[in-house]
């Protein structure tokens, strides 16, 4: 039933970016959003070579309307990222992870959602190129911006605590294991409500 849902979500999503194209034209904001989420899409039906050029078209048009800083035009560079990754293309991946972390640093600032988004990003794809310790290094940043703003409880700052266990080795790193420990600390209990910090 999943798959007869996410088909009918391209279906969707093609007639909504077909109108939006005929009606606003192929460079209007809300037409290059129809195109994104239509990217999306596709990769949820495993049509990964149509989402990718989806996504590389929607970037370029960003780019010439947008800028190369704008939000919009630094969420589909993230998005492209993302699928060169999982396409195996890691070098590519890394390189568009990299600029569109610089971008949204300098444009967002560094505690900001999207650029820690973008960090988290770069991490996977230096882990899949075996450079563990930039991994390492850059993941302990979000890790630390991600506990002062969000919290310990919140779901992002635990998914970049599991990553600082993975990659500093469990059993090697006591740092790791005292982490894990504040970590699990924090966890709600069964039947604990996942109540915001502060």
């Amino acid at each position: 039933m999943a798959g007869d849902d996410s088909r009918a979500q391209v279906q969707l999503d093609e007639d909504t970016l077909a109108r939006r194209r005929r009606v606003l034209g192929e460079d209007h904001p809300d037409t290059l959003t129809s195109a994104e989420n239509l990217a999306i899409s596709l990769q949820a039906v495993r049509e990964h070579q149509a989402a990718r050029e989806l996504n590389e078209d929607t970037l370029a048009r960003r780019r010439r309307v947008l800028g190369e800083d704008h939000p919009d035009t630094l969420t589909s560079a993230s998005n492209l990222a993302m699928l060169l990754g999982r396409l195996g293309e890691h070098q590519a991946a890394r390189e568009l992870a990299e600029d569109t972390l610089a971008r949204r640093r300098r444009v967002l600032g560094e505690d900001h959602p999207d650029t820690l988004a973008s960090a988290v990003i770069l991490v996977g794809e230096l882990t899949e190129l075996s450079e563990y310790q930039a991994a390492k290094e850059l993941n302990e940043d979000i890790l630390a911006r991600r506990r002062r703003v969000l919290g310990d409880r919140h779901p992002d700052t635990m998914t970049s605590a599991a990553l600082a266990i993975f990659l500093s080795g469990l059993a090697a790193d006591p740092k790791a294991r005292a982490l894990m420990e504040t970590m699990m600390a924090a966890w709600p209990q069964p039947g604990e409500g996942r109540e915001p910090d502060g």
